[in-house]
C-alpha cells in the first residue's frame, strides 16, 4: 500500500460524492457538496498537524489541552474548478491563507503554461495544500506541483475529489513526496481525458457554464 496515497472512504464523504456524480444534481446542490466534501477531506488531510500542550482555565479548574503547534497552511486551488472546494476549507480553517495558479495547455507542446500565479509572501514557510477536483491525467496538477516548489515550499498536499489511475501515476512518478488524498480513484480516462465513471466536467457543473 502507497503510505503517500490516502483513499478517504468515510461514509459522509462517500455519500456526498454519490450525489455529486448524479447528472440530474442541480448546480446550486452540486456546488454545496464540493464544498462539503472539501472540508471533510480537509479534515483528514490536516490530522497530522503538530500539537502542543498549553493549560486552559475553565469554569471549574484547569485543564491541560492541546492545540495546533503554529503551524500555518495555506490553501492553493487549481483555477477554475479548484475554486469550489476553497470554501470548505477556510470553514474549517479560518486562518488559511489563499494562493491560486491558473494553468492553460499549450496547442503546439501540449504541456501545460501557467498564466496567473498569486501566492502568499510567505508561502514557502506554510504547509501548502493544492485543490482541484478532478485528478485526470495529472498534468496540471504535477506542472502546479513544480510551481509551487519554486516557492521554496516544502510540505505540500495535493486534494482531489475524484482520480483516475493515469493521474495518480504521474503524481506518484514525478512528485513522490507529495501526499495525495481523494475520495475515490475511478476506473480509467476515455479517449477526450475524462475520468469514467467520474462526475461529467466539475468545472462546468460547479459554475454552471454548461
Amino acid at each position: 500500500m502507497d503510505e503517500k496515497l490516502h483513499v478517504l472512504d468515510h461514509p459522509l464523504i462517500q455519500h456526498k460524492l454519490s450525489i455529486m456524480r448524479d447528472k440530474e444534481t442541480s448546480v446550486k446542490e452540486f456546488r454545496e457538496l464540493a464544498s462539503e466534501v472539501a472540508m471533510l477531506m480537509c479534515y483528514e488531510a490536516t490530522r497530522d498537524l503538530p500539537v502542543e500542550k498549553v493549560d486552559v482555565e475553565t469554569p471549574i479548574g484547569l485543564a491541560k489541552v492541546n492545540k495546533i503547534a503554529g503551524k500555518k497552511m495555506a490553501v492553493v486551488p487549481i483555477l477554475r474548478a479548484g475554486l469550489g472546494m476553497v470554501d470548505g476549507i477556510i470553514e474549517l480553517v479560518p486562518s488559511v491563507k489563499v494562493g491560486h495558479i491558473g494553468l492553460y495547455r499549450d496547442p503546439q507542446t501540449l504541456e501545460p503554461v501557467k498564466y496567473y500565479c498569486k501566492m502568499p509572501k510567505d508561502i514557502a514557510e506554510r504547509d501548502v495544500l493544492i485543490t482541484d477536483p478532478m485528478l485526470a491525467t495529472g498534468g496540471s496538477a504535477t506542472a502546479a506541483i513544480s510551481f509551487i516548489k519554486e516557492y521554496g515550499c516544502r510540505s505540500i498536499k495535493l486534494m482531489c475529489i475524484l482520480a483516475a489511475p493515469e493521474g495518480v501515476k504521474r503524481i506518484r512518478a514525478d512528485h513522490p513526496d507529495v501526499d495525495i488524498y481523494v475520495a475515490a480513484i475511478d476506473e480509467k480516462l476515455n479517449d477526450h481525458g475524462y475520468i469514467v465513471p467520474g462526475l461529467g466536467d466539475a468545472g462546468d457543473r460547479i459554475f454552471g457554464t454548461k
